[in-house]
């Protein structure tokens, strides 16, 4: 494998993927509606931050149950802790580079005393191991994912002074059977994080309450939460390398993960957002691909659950059945995050994807038939190998046809080990740049387009903010984080975090609109 590259790259996104190094180091609070047991005189105390996507989000939560259960008492502020928790980010050259400046930052805690150890785990230490160890000293261990269920062990050992050793990165496709049916990872003994194992004593607070179970511990006492349907991938995207350290797709069971929706809910979870590499291959291998269609339901019955939302769709495996029951399934959001990641049939082939313009048209009719007010959001890489000036024109005629909420950007870079940066007809930087920059301006003129096109529709809002008359949050249409706000005027009667609201949407603002609560 090729060394690791930190450098910048080229790309620009409406959509980024992963946090700014300026806002890790305040961390997301510990859930304060979680009970902590009361911290000893010899008890070690630890931060996580966080970056990266959903599914690390959940990767984090399983640490801190973890090491909670195994004698660490939680904080919310690095500079308090005394080992530091890095969970990085393995997914573009932007987002390692971020990883890279977040676990420095934190490596300079330990100038005042307090902080003795900072520990790398996640996708950026999964992919490079040793190599992240040797080329980073300021990292005092990094871990991959089979040293989670031993995590409080190893930072306790690190702590007590001793020295860890990092795994040496191997493909983890190859740990489970090539036939979706033949895995169990449970059996095969491979780590899935966020997945079931067994863990009887958990302290109050942690998830659930009995029966094998994930071990789980809140560090956002907001009202949404991912939750993880699965992890890995089997496509062969030529420019992806998530496969290769995330491994092979692997469901988790519909049981775990309607008991965790439960569990969430009672920690005042009110919208549950599903992750996963890929939703739509969810059950093909519990010998059941239709298996989300059935399981939306129950998720959706689950008491405390207002609203659930599926994410990480493929539009060629987007089945009429799926659409059907996330449109047609009461309170499951009109939502669907599609990844097209370009329009050109030429660029999709060689990008190892399938669909075109018109099949990509004849989907989003579909779904629009059914929810005429569903939110759709998407990425699209540009600058692909091979990318001529007619595919960009392509891709650029399909946005403006879409008519999509959001879309993501990202100018293309060469990933180590992929088949994409083996490809010819490479594009130099300053070309990719100037195409990023001109679709990324032509996804602002078109969404705030269809923001504007939403003034006079009726919303319902969760919020997640409040100030005064005034209340914040996201329609249905608006996933966490990246796809806008809307802010609800007009109140005459106090609001909470967690209440839903209905309004009129009277103005928009890029992506955010502002509505005005009906009485």
């Amino acid at each position: 494998m090729a060394e690791p590259s930190y450098s910048n790259t080229v790309m620009t996104s409406t959509d980024v993927p992963f946090r700014e190094p300026s806002d890790l180091l305040r961390s997301a609070p510990v859930d304060a509606g979680a009970p902590t047991p009361a911290p000893g005189a010899d008890q070690a105390t630890v931060a996580l931050v966080t970056l990266g996507c959903a599914r690390n989000d959940v990767d984090s939560e399983e640490l801190a149950g973890r090491l909670e259960t195994g004698g660490f008492r939680l904080v919310a502020d690095p500079s308090e802790a005394q080992t530091v928790v890095v969970n990085t980010c393995g997914f573009v050259e932007a987002a390692k580079k971020d990883s890279v400046d977040t676990i420095l930052e934190a490596a300079d805690l330990k100038s005042s005393g307090r902080t003795q150890a900072v520990v790398a785990v996640g996708c950026l230490a999964e992919r490079y191991g040793e190599q992240l160890a040797d080329s980073l000293p300021e990292a005092d261990a990094v871990l991959g994912f089979d040293d989670y269920p031993d995590v409080a062990a190893k930072l306790q050992a690190l702590l007590a002074g001793e020295t860890h050793h990092p795994h040496t990165p191997q493909d983890r496709r190859l740990l489970l059977p090539i036939a979706p049916a033949a895995r169990d990872a449970e059996h095969a003994g491979v780590v899935m994080p966020g997945h079931t194992v067994v863990a009887p004593d958990l302290p109050a607070g942690a998830a659930p309450s009995s029966g094998p179970r994930a071990v789980r511990r809140r560090l956002d006492g907001g009202p949404v939460a991912p939750l993880k349907l699965a992890s890995g991938c089997d496509r062969r995207c030529s420019f992806c390398a998530i496969p290769s350290f995330r491994g092979s797709f692997v469901s988790r069971r519909p049981t775990d993960v309607v008991g965790e929706a439960g569990w969430l809910a009672g920690q005042g979870v009110k919208e549950l957002v599903l992750v996963s590499e890929n939703s739509t291959s969810y059950g093909k291998d519990l010998g059941d691909l239709k298996l989300l269609e059935r399981l939306l339901p129950e998720l959706a019955a689950v008491e405390g659950v207002e609203r659930v939302r599926v994410s990480y769709l493929q539009p060629a495996e987007t089945r009429p059945g799926l659409v059907g029951a996330i449109a047609g399934t009461d309170k499951v959001a009109d939502y669907f995050d599609l990844s097209f990641q370009h329009a050109s049939a030429t660029v999709l082939r060689r990008m190892r994807r399938f669909g075109d313009p018109d099949s990509f048209l004849s989907l989003l009719d579909d779904i629009r038939r059914l929810a005429p007010s569903a939110g759709v959001r998407s990425n699209v890489i540009v600058g692909f190998p091979g990318e001529s000036e007619e595919d960009l024109e392509v891709l650029c005629d399909f946005l403006e046809a879409a008519r999509l909420d959001v879309v993501g950007v990202f100018g293309y870079s060469d990933e180590d080990g992929t088949e994409a940066a083996g490809l010819d007809g490479k594009l130099d930087e300053d070309e990719i740049r100037a195409r990023t920059e001109h679709v990324t301006s032509l996804v602002e003129e078109l969404t705030a387009q269809r923001a504007e096109d939403r003034v006079g529709e009726t919303v319902t809002v969760l919020v997640e903010r409040v100030e005064g008359p005034t209340a914040e949050g996201r329609a249905e249409h608006q996933g966490p984080e990246v796809d806008g706000t809307t802010t609800v005027v007009g109140l005459e009667s106090d609001a909470a975090v967690g209440d839903l609201l209905t309004g009129v949407v009277v103005e928009a603002d890029g992506v955010d609109l502002v509505a005005e609560v009906l009485e």
